[in-house]
């Protein structure tokens, strides 16, 4: 417990957010690349998935590790992007072509994703602030609406 109060107090300090979204995603995907899939580093602190989304321009596959809250059968993923003005790129892609992939604990599932809005968004918003502090962190940093995905496998 120690050591996930620790980490919730750096996720939100100016100096993880300007050196996470350079580090955590490289060292994600190389351990998940070399795990054949079964591990994620960051997920040893936070649930995580690789999420294999459609490109919403290129039309390429994607491949881009995150945190997630799951849900019964499903996942919430939050386009944070560790507080950064923009939305990041797999937003988009979700959008555009919602039907996607994710590695969850070492098995693949095909999912459809579904933006939420309205009381639908903020109830699990609510819960995702219990789950993961920082987010009010990341919220306050920035004028955009935080995006709130909803993953369900097909």
């Amino acid at each position: 417990m120690i050591g996930e109060r620790l980490v919730r107090k750096v996720a939100g300090t100016r100096g993880f957010l300007k050196v996470a979204p350079h580090v955590v995603p490289a060292m994600d995907r190389a351990v998940h690349r070399l795990s054949r899939g079964k591990v994620l580093l960051s997920a040893q602190m936070l649930p995580g998935v690789i999420l294999t989304s459609t490109g919403a321009r290129s039309g390429r596959p994607r491949r881009t590790p995150l945190a997630c809250m799951p849900d019964g059968d499903g996942w919430f993923l939050v386009g944070s992007n560790y507080g950064r003005p923009d939305h990041p790129a797999w937003t988009y892609n979700l959008l555009r072509h919602p039907d996607a992939e994710i590695s969850w604990k070492g098995r693949d599932v095909l999912v459809t994703a579904r933006l939420l809005a309205g009381e639908e968004r903020a109830a699990a918003w609510r819960e995702l602030l219990v789950f993961w502090p920082p987010y009010t962190t990341y919220q306050e940093r920035v004028e955009r609406e935080l995006r709130v995905f909803r993953l369900d496998p097909q």
